[in-house]
């Protein structure tokens, strides 16, 4: 599995998608500092930026990995190689360089503007494991999606679907649902409900960290009351773990049971 990460990464971090990736936040960075010298505010408007575009890129290059590198794929299954090590660690390949072009990209400006001299590098430093972790979550949901699809056109249709459902649609139908059982306790529901959006559950583990009473809406501040800010936190932690940990696993289960 170790070669098969190594080919995937190296041939993702000479790709042209990537210096484009890792340029965009770079220039994201300077500019956010550039306007505003407080490092703090920056990674809170920073935070906005990372929990909804990082799934997204993280959703577009594990399904585009996958078709493009079929017929390569193809070849090494003909080769005496697991599959599952084959397809974890092309996985393993598109998570590392993604993260890797994010934690750079945005590392470099926060650097030059002083970070490590400041307080706020324990929050920027969060919200580079929350940029990591939906980087892992978002590959291995498209990468399911793709192998559970040998149609290229509905891979990318149903994984775009599934970013949107998770950034926009799913806040939408839990806020309605909110408001039309407004009159019954809607505590747990609430709390169970935000563990199956790892896109909320990024956002609240960062404004659990950074305190931000006024930010923290209506879940995250049930977050805080239920559990406290240090409980909800590694709460929160323990949850996005598991939603990398159970899409890889299936990944490995598909890649062994699929008809290739």
């Amino acid at each position: 599995m170790l070669k098969i990460l190594k080919y995937s990464f190296y041939d993702l971090i000479r790709s042209r998608w990537s210096y484009i990736y890792f340029l965009f936040y770079l220039l994201l960075g300077f500019v956010l500092l550039f306007l505003n010298n407080d490092l703090s505010k920056a990674v809170i408007t920073l935070m906005n930026v990372i929990v909804i575009l990082v799934p997204l890129i993280g959703t577009l290059f594990g399904v585009m990995y996958y078709y493009d590198s079929k017929e390569f794929t193809e070849l090494l299954l003909a080769q005496p190689l697991k599959r599952s090590s084959i397809f974890l660690g092309q996985y393993l390949g598109v998570a590392l360089s993604l993260s890797m072009s994010l934690v750079i990209g945005l590392g470099i400006p926060f650097i030059f503007y002083g970070l490590l001299e400041s307080n706020a590098i324990w929050d920027f430093s969060l919200l580079l494991l929350i940029g990591i972790f939906l980087t892992a979550i978002f590959t291995a949901l498209s990468y399911n999606i793709a192998l559970s699809n040998e149609n290229k056109i509905k891979g990318f249709g149903l994984s775009i679907l599934m970013w949107l459902f998770l950034a926009v649609i799913y806040d939408g139908i839990f806020l309605i649902s909110l408001i039309i059982f407004g009159d019954y306790p809607l505590e747990n529901v609430s709390l169970i409900g935000t563990l199956f959006n790892p896109i909320d559950l990024s956002r609240i583990l960062i404004l659990l960290k950074l305190d931000i009473s006024a930010l923290l809406g209506y879940t995250g501040a049930l977050f805080r009351n239920f559990f406290g800010n240090i409980s909800g936190f590694f709460i929160s932690l323990t949850s996005l773990l598991l939603w990398v940990i159970l899409p890889v696993l299936r990944i490995g289960y598909i890649s062994n049971k699929k008809d290739f």
